[in-house]
């Protein structure tokens, strides 16, 4: 099957009671035995839900893995990627990634003697000066948060063989209809597919996707030990939100082309941040992994005032102010006082999160419209 046709049919089966075409919500906790342990293959639903193994197969189907796993939000499902360590393990990081994992790793698992390496990976050879013994995973997102970089994931992955080390990517920006890592050497992906996935800003979860066995059943176990899972309702919202990920991801695509030469051009906007520009760092990198370059555009306002930030978020109409991205609908955020405000400001500055940087999730309106918002917004 082709991507568009997998959103739709991948990993999916009509429903085996009544031929249902949509995958039934299977509001149960538990399931009926005609014998101790005698079942159709569900017990308990924090260990398995028709509707959850549903999504959980089209997680894997798009992303080209054989197994996937569903969880309460995207922070669940990192924190069963780390559970997958050992106190005295190493792990190196992207230190241009989202604040919420910034946070799990550095407030919750380093008092767990984890030890992080935050660094720039724009060049992947600068990652291989930090692999020790003790690294076991290599933690890559892109393109980052908030500041659209793009990492060489081919070439993180040729590092991670060579010392044997765990490579996870977290895939919510690009989605696999943008970027497969799993294709690109990666061994786990992760979503929050609270964003694209889902799709329409009305459920929170997480996924991953691995082709391991071995790595898939020490997940499923941890997965089912900690039980951080999601819910039937849940699992059908995003299940449905997929079938139209293709069609909307276009128009993401083209409305961010849109916006981001639209604010190149301002006179009052310093730097846009956007991987379709040639002059990007790693465009040549972008172009080769990716098949676009998303709906995500970060900028920043000349003389990088805090205040005038504020109000131009504040001014917008047709871009709602919130945290979160992927939706149908146009966000803006301000990474400086939201997202990222659990990173110290030295830190979040060394990667670029400035106090004037604007963060746009595009959405699928009329970009004419969303040009004109700006417009307004920014002034001349």
């Amino acid at each position: 099957m082709k991507f568009n046709t997998k959103t739709i049919h991948g990993g999916q089966e009509h429903d085996r009671a009544y031929g249902s075409v949509m995958p039934p919500i299977y509001q149960t906790t538990t399931y009926a035995q005609s014998t101790p342990g005698g079942h159709k293959g569900y017990e308990y639903s924090r260990t398995h839900n028709p509707t959850r193994n549903a999504l959980e197969n089209a997680f894997a189907s798009l992303e080209n893995g054989n197994y996937g796993l569903a969880f309460g939000s995207g922070l669940a499902a990192i924190d069963a990627v780390l559970k997958l360590l050992q106190p005295g393990d190493e792990v190196v990081s992207t230190n241009d990634l989202y604040g919420g994992t910034y946070r799990l790793f550095t407030k919750i698992y380093e008092k767990f003697g984890i030890k992080f390496h935050f660094i720039g990976m724009e060049n992947a050879g600068r990652i291989e000066e930090y692999v020790t013994p003790d690294t076991k995973l290599i933690w890559v997102e892109t393109p980052t948060n908030p500041m659209m970089n793009i990492i060489d994931i081919v070439a993180v992955s040729k590092i991670a063989k060579k010392h044997d080390v765990m490579l996870a990517v977290d895939n919510t920006f690009a989605t696999p209809y943008l970027q497969r890592p799993l294709d690109l050497g990666a061994d786990i992906v992760m979503h929050s597919a609270t964003k694209y996935l889902g799709g329409h800003s009305d459920v929170v979860m997480g996924g991953l996707v691995v082709k391991d066995n071995e790595l898939a059943d020490k997940l499923y176990f941890i997965q089912n030990a900690s039980g951080a899972i999601c819910g039937p309702q849940d699992s059908f919202l995003v299940l449905r939100g997929i079938k139209t990920l293709h069609v909307r991801m276009q128009r993401h695509c083209e409305n961010g082309k849109a916006v981001a030469e639209y604010l190149a051009s301002h006179p009052k906007i310093e730097k846009v941040y956007w991987p379709g520009f040639e002059n990007h760092p790693n465009h040549e990198v972008a172009k080769s992994q990716m098949d676009d370059f998303g709906g995500m555009v970060s900028f920043t306002t000349k003389g990088n005032n805090y205040k005038e930030a504020i109000k131009i978020v504040e001014n917008l109409k047709i871009f709602t102010l919130a945290e979160s991205l992927g939706g149908v609908e146009s966000l803006a955020g301000h990474p400086a006082s939201m997202t990222h405000a659990s990173i110290p400001k030295e830190e979040r500055e060394k990667t670029g999160v400035v106090d004037s940087l604007i963060r746009l999730s595009v959405g699928i309106e009329d970009v004419d419209d969303l040009i004109t918002d700006l417009e307004q917004a920014i002034g001349h």
